[in-house]
């Protein structure tokens, strides 16, 4: 067999593993959507069958015997092509799942599918105790996968790894101290001014129903597709990349909060653009026809929530579209005080609900927590204590109930540990993204005001979506920006905008 033989070989067998995860990502879904909760244990037995079929197969001899075929050949010999960044990416992949038994990839999935349900159930009725043996198990589970794969340093850089490849606790932790403190300050000038945004103003009476109108009317001026998605209900937030055609976004509604699912739609609607916008048709199965890491996919739905979503050109085209769905709340509202309530600022008890100077912050306090959980010098039963204490550290004030605490989140009981800090990196990255977005198209915020968003999205299309897995995240950060991974372009974006708002 020829090199491009055995690629070739290779791209076929890793497309119909796809196809597997693709079935596995539809169940998913379905179970955070429509899944009556007695399904819980059967869907837990299917994704736990599928999640070992999946390994088996990505982990079969054959698989590595073919990436070893591909390298150091002719087919790879041209540095961050197309073929030799699938084979370096398909090789990270595979040394790492071949330290993986399929016992235990196997019961990670019942059990976080398991978990996921009881959270569910746990966070509506804040009842922490009720989550905590499954949780205590998922925990355990995760330590095991990040001792299998091994780690330089601490257990977090092995799972970090699964989210942003390349990256390291070191490295992160080095560009997110500057970020806390230049946070801190920012937070501490707003909370001195006496100029208060009117907050109430997104706190009226909002129709679920017209929300959803409203929000669907926003997703698709983004540029979502409905014609190959959908939007649908759930208790947190997601997106669902299944496959060329299929991407599916979610939200939660709440009748006395604005904010709430219009920002969660064009967070989610921006993580799904960047799936529409990988090459999918072509490179389905391929690591080129997949994102290259979380914190890349955050800069995508944090630049169209925030620096596109929040800012005030966006309202001086969608404040007379909101006013006439929503006219009794909307009635006697300017846009500048509009663009005040939807950029209040001040700490708050929910990651998801938080405002852009306050959110790195939860951010950093999970990753805090994380890390001494893995470590285990945190126990399971001893989270509720910890996050409460630390929040009033970060925060100053006190959690009044679990499920405005620890509960919040998803994220834990689907064993995602060492997921969050792509979230920061993500506004990172989405603030140098956007700062460059703005150099190469100088009347960009214009078109905002003429609700014509085309441009940015032919730009993240052209600079990022196109490329997949082709560069790694920091490596395509300074292709794009021509500068490494820094808070400045953050700070300066925030400490402007909050400036104008907030008077100083």
């Amino acid at each position: 067999m020829t090199p491009k033989e055995a690629y070739d070989e290779l791209t076929k067998q890793c497309k119909e593993i796809s196809l597997l995860g693709s079935v596995t990502a539809v169940l998913g879904w379905e179970e955070r959507t429509y899944m009556p909760r007695g399904g819980a244990d059967l869907r837990a037995q299917q994704l736990s069958m599928l999640a070992g079929m999946i390994h088996e197969r990505f982990t079969d001899p054959k698989i590595g015997d073919l990436i070893s075929a591909v390298e150091n050949t002719d087919v790879v010999k041209v540095e961050d092509s197309i073929e030799a960044a699938n084979i370096r990416e398909l090789r990270h992949q595979y040394d790492k799942e071949t330290k993986l038994p399929k016992s235990l990839v196997e019961e990670l999935a019942k059990t976080t599918t398991l978990a996921q349900g009881k959270w569910a159930e746990a966070r509506k009725q804040n009842d922490f105790k009720a989550f905590l043996p499954l949780l205590e198990k998922v925990i355990d589970l995760t330590i095991q996968s990040a001792e299998c794969y091994g780690y330089e340093g601490e257990p977090y850089n092995a799972l970090l790894d699964n989210y942003e490849p390349g990256a390291t606790v070191e490295e992160i932790a080095g560009v997110f101290k500057p970020l806390r403190e230049d946070l801190v300050k920012l937070l501490a000038k707003i909370q001195g001014t006496s100029k208060k945004p009117d907050v109430s103003i997104i706190e009226r009476e909002y129709d679920p129903e017209l929300q959803k109108v409203f929000g669907e009317m926003v997703a698709g001026a983004q540029g979502f597709d409905f014609n190959n998605g959908r939007l649908d209900i759930t208790t947190h937030p997601f997106c669902s990349g299944f496959g060329p055609g299929d991407t599916r976004i979610t939200t939660r509604y709440n009748r006395n909060r604005l904010n709430d699912a219009l920002f969660g739609i064009m967070h989610e609607a921006g993580h799904a653009l960047y799936e529409m916008g990988i090459q999918k048709d072509k490179h389905f199965g391929m690591p080129v026809g997949e994102a290259t890491s979380l914190g890349i996919h955050e800069s995508q739905s944090r630049m169209w929530e925030n620096q596109v979503g929040r800012s005030k050109e966006f309202w001086m085209y969608f404040l007379p579209q909101a006013k006439r769905i929503f006219r009794e709340a909307l009635a006697d509202v300017s846009l500048d005080d509009f663009y005040g309530a939807v950029n209040y600022v001040t700490p708050s008890y929910i990651r998801v609900e938080a405002d852009e100077v306050t959110y790195n912050l939860h951010i950093l306090l999970r990753f805090e927590l994380e890390r001494a959980i893995l470590k285990r010098e945190i126990k399971p039963a001893d989270i509720p204590g910890e996050w409460n204490r630390r929040f009033k550290d970060y925060f100053g004030i006190e959690v009044d109930k679990d499920s405005n605490g620890c509960l919040q989140d998803v994220h834990w009981s689907a064993g995602l540990m060492g997921y969050f800090p792509t979230y920061a990196l993500g506004n990172l990255y989405s603030a140098q993204f956007f700062a460059k977005a703005q150099q190469d198209i100088p009347d960009l915020m214009e078109q905002f005001q003429r609700g014509d968003f085309s441009q940015l999205l032919g730009w993240l299309r052209k600079n990022i979506h196109c490329h997949g897995s082709r560069y790694r995240a920091r490596k395509l950060g300074e292709k794009v920006t021509g500068q490494p991974l820094s808070h400045k372009p953050l700070l300066d974006y925030m400490t402007k905008k909050f400036g104008e708002i907030y008077g100083f």
